[in-house]
């Protein structure tokens, strides 16, 4: 800090080189410490936050921008081949020759570069952990720290789903059969009991890739606050899920223990579901007018309304405020 004041104030002057180069030229960790402390005041420091906004400018956004443009081109692919291909020509009796190599060629690519990838991805990372020796108990088990990001876990995951569909590939199964006679098809005798498994598999990678595709939020501020809000409110509604389906499970009980002939509440299961649906507005008006023949049934709907709707409902608004307001205290 200078001795000297200007206009009542003093001129300071930050050596910033040890917390972007470390003592053998190459990128310090300071900056990963500072994001596994989780301190919003560290961040907000004027030291702290140049660094990061040079680092960011200089050196990590252009290939950060060329990482995630390619995973983009990776789900653009991955939704023709699933979600618009194979829906189109639905009304004719078979698909065009020109559509079924356009689907085959786009779930090849995804399979070579997308799981290809993701598999280099991870061996590397898990050799790297074995390595040093960098591993997190997970109950009994030891896992390399790296998949406790949430990022890494999702990479993961993906990985495993893609996997799946492969071995699944409805495609793959059709190949060879004695009674296919178009090539690249998916329906056929071999794959029918294959099909609605694949696309389960398929919907699980599919939300994956938009989980994933949240890291580019962090090119705005604003909307990378906003992200940064939703997964920290995520422990409320977890908490109201986990509330909710206590008291669902207790009604359910509840009810099957009643003497009742209501058709939509034989059995835990289906009065459970019942109950879900009363709580998110899914029950229908007419299976309500049911239950004016049973007041002893219509009495206890009526206390589980008013348990889930109006008690946990506002409880959890009132979660999400303070929890928000928490945020953005810190993100000030």
């Amino acid at each position: 800090r200078s001795r000297i004041t200007e206009q009542v104030r003093r001129r300071v002057n930050y050596y910033i080189k040890h917390l972007v180069v470390d003592a053998d030229g190459g990128f310090a960790p300071a900056i990963e410490w500072i994001a596994d402390n989780r301190d919003p005041k560290i961040v907000c420091h004027p030291i702290v936050s140049m660094v990061i906004d040079l680092v960011w400018d200089k050196a990590a956004f252009r290939t950060f921008v060329y990482g995630k443009m390619w995973f983009l081109f990776m789900l653009v692919i991955f939704v023709l081949s699933q979600s618009i291909l194979r829906h189109l020509e639905l009304g004719a009796p078979a698909r065009s020759d020109s559509l079924r190599i356009s689907i085959f060629v786009c779930r090849c690519f995804i399979y070579l570069c997308s799981l290809g990838h993701g598999l280099i991805h991870h061996i590397r990372m898990t050799v790297a952990s074995c390595r040093k020796r960098e591993f997190r108990r997970l109950g009994c088990v030891k896992v390399p720290s790296y998949l406790f990001y949430w990022q890494e876990a999702a990479r993961l995951s993906l990985v495993v789903f893609l996997s799946m569909m492969l071995v699944l590939e409805p495609i793959l199964h059709c190949l060879g059969g004695e009674e296919h006679t178009m090539l690249f098809e998916e329906r056929c005798p071999a794959s029918e009991g294959l099909i609605f498994a694949y696309s389960v598999m398929s919907t699980a990678a599919m939300l994956l890739y938009f989980m994933l595709l949240t890291d580019l939020s962090v090119i705005s501020t604003r909307v990378s606050a906003y992200v940064l809000v939703c997964g920290m409110v995520l422990e409320e509604v977890g908490l109201f899920l986990f509330g909710l389906t206590f008291f669902v499970a207790a009604f359910a009980c509840a009810i099957c223990s009643l003497e009742q002939a209501s058709d939509d509440f034989q059995g835990i299961p289906l009065s459970g579901l019942n109950l879900y649906k009363m709580t998110f507005s899914m029950f229908s008006g007419q299976s309500y007018d049911l239950l004016d023949d049973n007041p002893a049934l219509l009495f206890g709907v009526i206390v589980y309304v008013i348990t889930s709707v109006v008690f946990l409902t506002n409880l959890l608004i009132a979660q999400l405020s303070c929890a928000y307001q928490a945020c953005y205290q810190d993100m000030l």
